[in-house]
């Protein structure tokens, strides 16, 4: 059942009123929810609220509060995924996939063969945001996601320590050999890096080398982007945990 965003606000005397139109919109007049059926919530400290709805008028609505505690719905690890934008419908499911995964935060990439241009890609960071958050409702992740602005390759690195690259020409290495040889603080950021469907340019290539950031193959495989995505990430937080 996915859940619902509400302010603590919202909660009085273990009842939580809802007074916001377009979650009465949708709750009450889209997913017509009737009283003595079931929702959950969850407020911005994480709290957890699993509510029976028990009155409903014109305007607002009202759940009894059944149970309620700390969600623990979120990965045990800082990681960032900075991935070069996609077009429109695999850089919607690269987003939903990083925000199911657990990451931290999503920063759009433009690298050089970038397949959309700069000036798309800055327009779009608001939408990007939204496909996040629908993400954290439908899989009841108890923490949202930052969708950041567009940032090179230059500029992003300045601010991790923990750089992971994955890409197959030139790799030195796949994770769970380098997580071996090379101890990961999983208390500080992870930034993982993934290319476009185009690869990175020898430029960037020498950047990396320049930068000493590690380049790690997902295998003999060549994936699509968005796919690399997901196994990239679950590579990582399989890696950390368990190398």
């Amino acid at each position: 059942m996915p859940h619902f965003l509400i302010k603590t606000a919202d909660v009085k005397e273990n009842k939580i009123t809802i007074l916001d139109k377009d979650l009465y919109k949708h709750i009450i007049k889209v997913m017509r929810t009737k009283c003595g059926e079931r929702i959950l919530f969850l407020d911005e400290n994480e709290i957890q609220y699993e509510t029976r709805l028990s009155e409903i008028e014109n305007s607002y609505f009202i759940c009894e509060i059944e149970k309620q505690y700390k969600s623990e719905r979120k990965l045990a690890l800082n990681i960032y995924i900075a991935q070069s934008v996609l077009n429109s419908d695999a850089q919607t499911s690269a987003i939903q996939k990083a925000t199911e995964l657990g990451v931290k935060g999503i920063i759009p990439l433009y690298t050089d063969n970038c397949a959309v241009k700069e000036s798309v890609i800055k327009n779009k960071i608001e939408k990007w945001q939204k496909v996040s958050l629908e993400s954290v409702k439908q899989c009841e992740r108890a923490d949202i996601p930052t969708v950041f602005d567009m940032k090179k390759l230059e500029d992003v690195v300045k601010d991790y320590e923990q750089i992971i690259v994955f890409a197959e020409r030139d790799a030195q290495s796949d994770f769970f050999t380098y997580a071996k040889e090379n101890k990961i603080d999983n208390t500080k950021p992870i930034l993982v890096i993934i290319g476009p469907e185009g690869g990175f340019s020898q430029k960037e290539f020498d950047f990396f080398k320049e930068k000493n950031i590690p380049l790690i193959t997902l295998g003999n495989l060549i994936y699509r982007a968005d796919t690399a995505l997901t196994a990239a990430l679950t590579t990582v937080i399989n890696g950390v945990f368990y190398a």
